[in-house]
């Protein structure tokens, strides 16, 4: 499980990148309440590519500041690669981003089902100029442990997606 030093290293890294590449971050989480943001910001001059963050637990947050169609919701449910993906089009439509991520999934320890147990993740990431890609991920472990790993595989997402444009 990443603890807060590894986090945090990972972050810097994250916003330096999006600096270097004069790049705006704009992002959508769900089951990870604010965390990727939080740790954002916690750096000096992150103002500079955070435009915003969007912390949508409820499916009707989710409609009205992400804009995810009621039907996905109630076809595929709020931890789905179809609401993952309308959740980071939500989050770039909504804002002055040039790239976006957005994390939805179940902590637990409650709420899992037999084809999405709780440590179930889906994460997305998408730009302005790319169709988002996301992916499915299924972490062990308490409450705690899901949402760490959750962060720090949003944040890898990020910094890799970065490294290929």
């Amino acid at each position: 499980m990443p603890d807060d030093a590894e986090l945090a290293l990972l972050t810097e890294r994250v916003v330096e990148r999006l600096a270097e590449r004069s790049l705006i971050l704009s992002i959508a989480e769900s089951c990870t309440g604010g965390w990727v943001s939080k740790l954002i910001t916690d750096i000096v001059g992150s103002s500079a590519v955070l435009d915003r963050g969007f912390v949508t637990y409820s499916n009707q947050a989710k409609q009205d500041m992400l804009g995810v169609p009621p039907e996905t919701l109630k076809a595929f449910g709020a931890v789905s690669e179809e609401t993952a993906r309308a959740m980071v089009l939500g989050a770039l439509e909504h804002s002055n981003a040039d790239e976006a991520l957005a994390i939805t999934g179940i902590a637990g320890p409650g709420g899992g089902t037999d084809s999405k147990p709780v440590g179930t993740v889906f994460i997305a990431w998408g730009g302005q100029l790319a169709d988002p890609q996301v992916e499915r991920l299924e972490f062990k472990g308490d409450r705690e442990a899901v949402r760490r790993q959750a962060v720090k595989s949003a944040l890898q997402g990020l910094m890799h997606r970065m490294e290929l444009q």
